[in-house]
């Protein structure tokens, strides 16, 4: 049975299509052993824009253990979902890239935040790995800093160059998967 990843985009429409060229990437790196799915979550009115219900159905419905990967705005609802629900999936890791740490007293970012506790409410046994271009134009690095600091668990790759769309090459990720998938044999 072929190893099922879900890997959430940024923001909309826009994003959904920049970064289809990174979820390719994911699948010819990771070969056929494994099935990249990709939905499209198009933008609600509710406050998170509808992601974190959209995130929980896109994971019910895959058999077996998941393998989730976010992008992104998609990275930080991804990690809000998982901080935030109780899935009864085994999750074999959380790869989350260019993630934004959203802060701030604008009613509009009030969806995207996290709980102040939310490093404390991640299921304990997910491998965590966090993905950051130092020269990436869209989320500032200090971002990942932040997040290093709530998650000192967590796998860090800092690549030196990529920028926010990671030059669509996903190999870093692809060979993390891998290799975790290995150490669970």
């Amino acid at each position: 049975m072929k190893k099922r990843v879900v890997f959430i985009h940024g923001g909309g429409e826009e994003d959904y299509a920049a970064d289809a060229k990174l979820a390719a990437s994911l699948q010819e790196r990771l070969g056929e052993a494994y099935v990249v799915h990709y939905p499209l979550l198009p933008n609600e009115s509710e406050p998170d824009l509808g992601r974190k219900k959209q995130i929980g159905h896109e994971i019910s419905k895959r058999k077996g253990a998941v393998i989730l990967v976010g992008h992104s705005l998609g990275a930080s609802m991804l990690l809000k979902y998982v901080s935030e629900k109780q899935i009864r999936k085994k999750i074999t890791g959380l790869f989350l890239l260019a993630t934004p740490f959203w802060h701030g007293e604008e009613t509009w970012k009030q969806g995207f935040k996290l709980q102040e506790d939310f490093a404390g409410k991640l299921p304990k046994h997910v491998p965590i790995f966090l993905y950051q271009s130092q020269d990436d134009e869209v989320v500032p690095i200090g971002h990942l800093t932040t997040y290093t600091q709530h998650l000192p668990q967590a796998t860090v790759r800092l690549l030196t160059s990529g920028g926010h769309q990671f030059n669509n090459d996903l190999s870093v990720v692809a060979n993390d998967i891998k290799a975790l998938e290995n150490q669970s044999m």
